[in-house]
């Protein structure tokens, strides 16, 4: 069974097709970071009008480079939600119009299910059940996935999202955008012991806050600045490390805590942040200490696209009748999902 995977949830285009027992056949990715750039972050009405212009023509490319047709595909997946509506509806009506005309199912998937499943991908996949850490710029939340639409939320952000305080304390560097990974890229020189920065909540349940944490950075910043404003570059790279050791130092706590709470022995690290190489290295050594296997997408499968939605929709395929129609739901609460059986 062939399934094209459409991701327009934000700012990235992403199209894939997988096929039963080949798996990914050929994908694309266009980034919209040089469109929002000069925002300094996303933009709803440039991000939807970039979909439009983009979808089409990636979809012609990805199936060539596969040597099929629209004809060859056997089911449409889009991303349904969450997302900006706007953007979930370039990619939908396109989806259903195209699985209309096509006379096959059109798969509408939950973004953050298709996150989940990421690592379902790659060569070595974990087994059901596993806990999942799924950390991006929306979302931080503690899963216990029994399989697939079988979530269980444990622990979650009472306020920002990691990926979010990445963003918000790179703006205060004064890094641009996209700042999450120009400051992680900054940590690298910078001396992670040099600001006794907080820890919020790191030994209280399995929920998580990062506001707090940002704020103290803001105070560190001020604090730090010289008699015109200015901040010394080596003391930019120090705040950067130290932040980001702490929300490192954190997001272990809860997973060490979670993994002791529910016995689960896998670890899935899914989400844009989970390409960041301190965390993995962290993650890998509790894994170490603790006796758990920990399984991380590569980088290319933790920010948003095509290849998890298409699959994704696979995982879903036997779920879905009736004419195909176009869903968007800029909110979507995962543990809303259900077994596709």
């Amino acid at each position: 069974m062939r399934v094209l995977g459409v991701e327009t949830s934000c700012d990235e285009t992403g199209v894939a097709l997988y096929e039963a027992g080949a798996g990914i056949r050929a994908e694309r990715l266009a980034s919209q970071i040089d469109l929002h750039a000069a925002y300094g972050g996303v933009v709803p009405e440039l991000a939807s009008r970039d979909h439009i212009a983009k979808l089409l023509p990636m979809i012609e490319t990805v199936l060539a480079e596969a040597k099929l047709t629209l004809r060859d595909l056997d089911a449409i997946a889009y991303t349904a939600g969450p997302g900006l509506i706007g953007a979930l509806l370039v990619g939908g009506s396109l989806s259903s119009s195209l699985a209309y005309a096509l006379k096959i199912p059109a798969i509408p998937v939950h973004h953050l299910e298709g996150h989940l499943l990421a690592c379902m991908l790659e060569e070595s996949a974990p087994e059901f059940p596993f806990l999942a850490l799924l950390v991006s710029g929306g979302h931080s939340q503690l899963i216990d996935v029994a399989g697939v639409g079988r979530y269980r939320i444990i622990g979650e952000t009472l306020d920002d999202a990691a990926g979010e305080a990445f963003d918000k304390v790179a703006r205060l560097l004064g890094l641009p955008y996209p700042g999450g990974p120009q400051l992680a890229a900054l940590a690298e020189g910078g001396d992670p012991r040099r600001f006794a920065l907080p820890r919020p909540l790191k030994n209280q349940g399995l929920d998580m806050s990062f506001s707090g944490l940002k704020t103290a950075v803001h105070l560190t910043i001020d604090s730090c600045r010289g008699a015109h404003g200015e901040l010394a570059d080596a003391v930019r790279a120090d705040v950067a490390a130290s932040f980001q050791a702490a929300v490192v130092d954190t997001l272990t706590a809860k997973c060490r805590r979670a993994l002791e709470t529910t016995g689960l022995t896998r670890l899935v690290i899914a989400g844009g942040v989970g390409a960041n190489r301190a965390l993995r290295a962290s993650l890998s050594e509790l894994g170490r200490l603790v006796g758990a296997r920990v399984y991380y997408p590569r980088p290319a499968l933790c920010t948003d696209n095509g290849a998890m939605i298409a699959y994704a929709g696979w995982c879903r395929r036997a779920a879905v009748t009736g004419a195909p129609r176009i869903v968007a739901k800029p909110r979507w609460p995962l543990d809303e999902l259900t077994p596709p059986e």
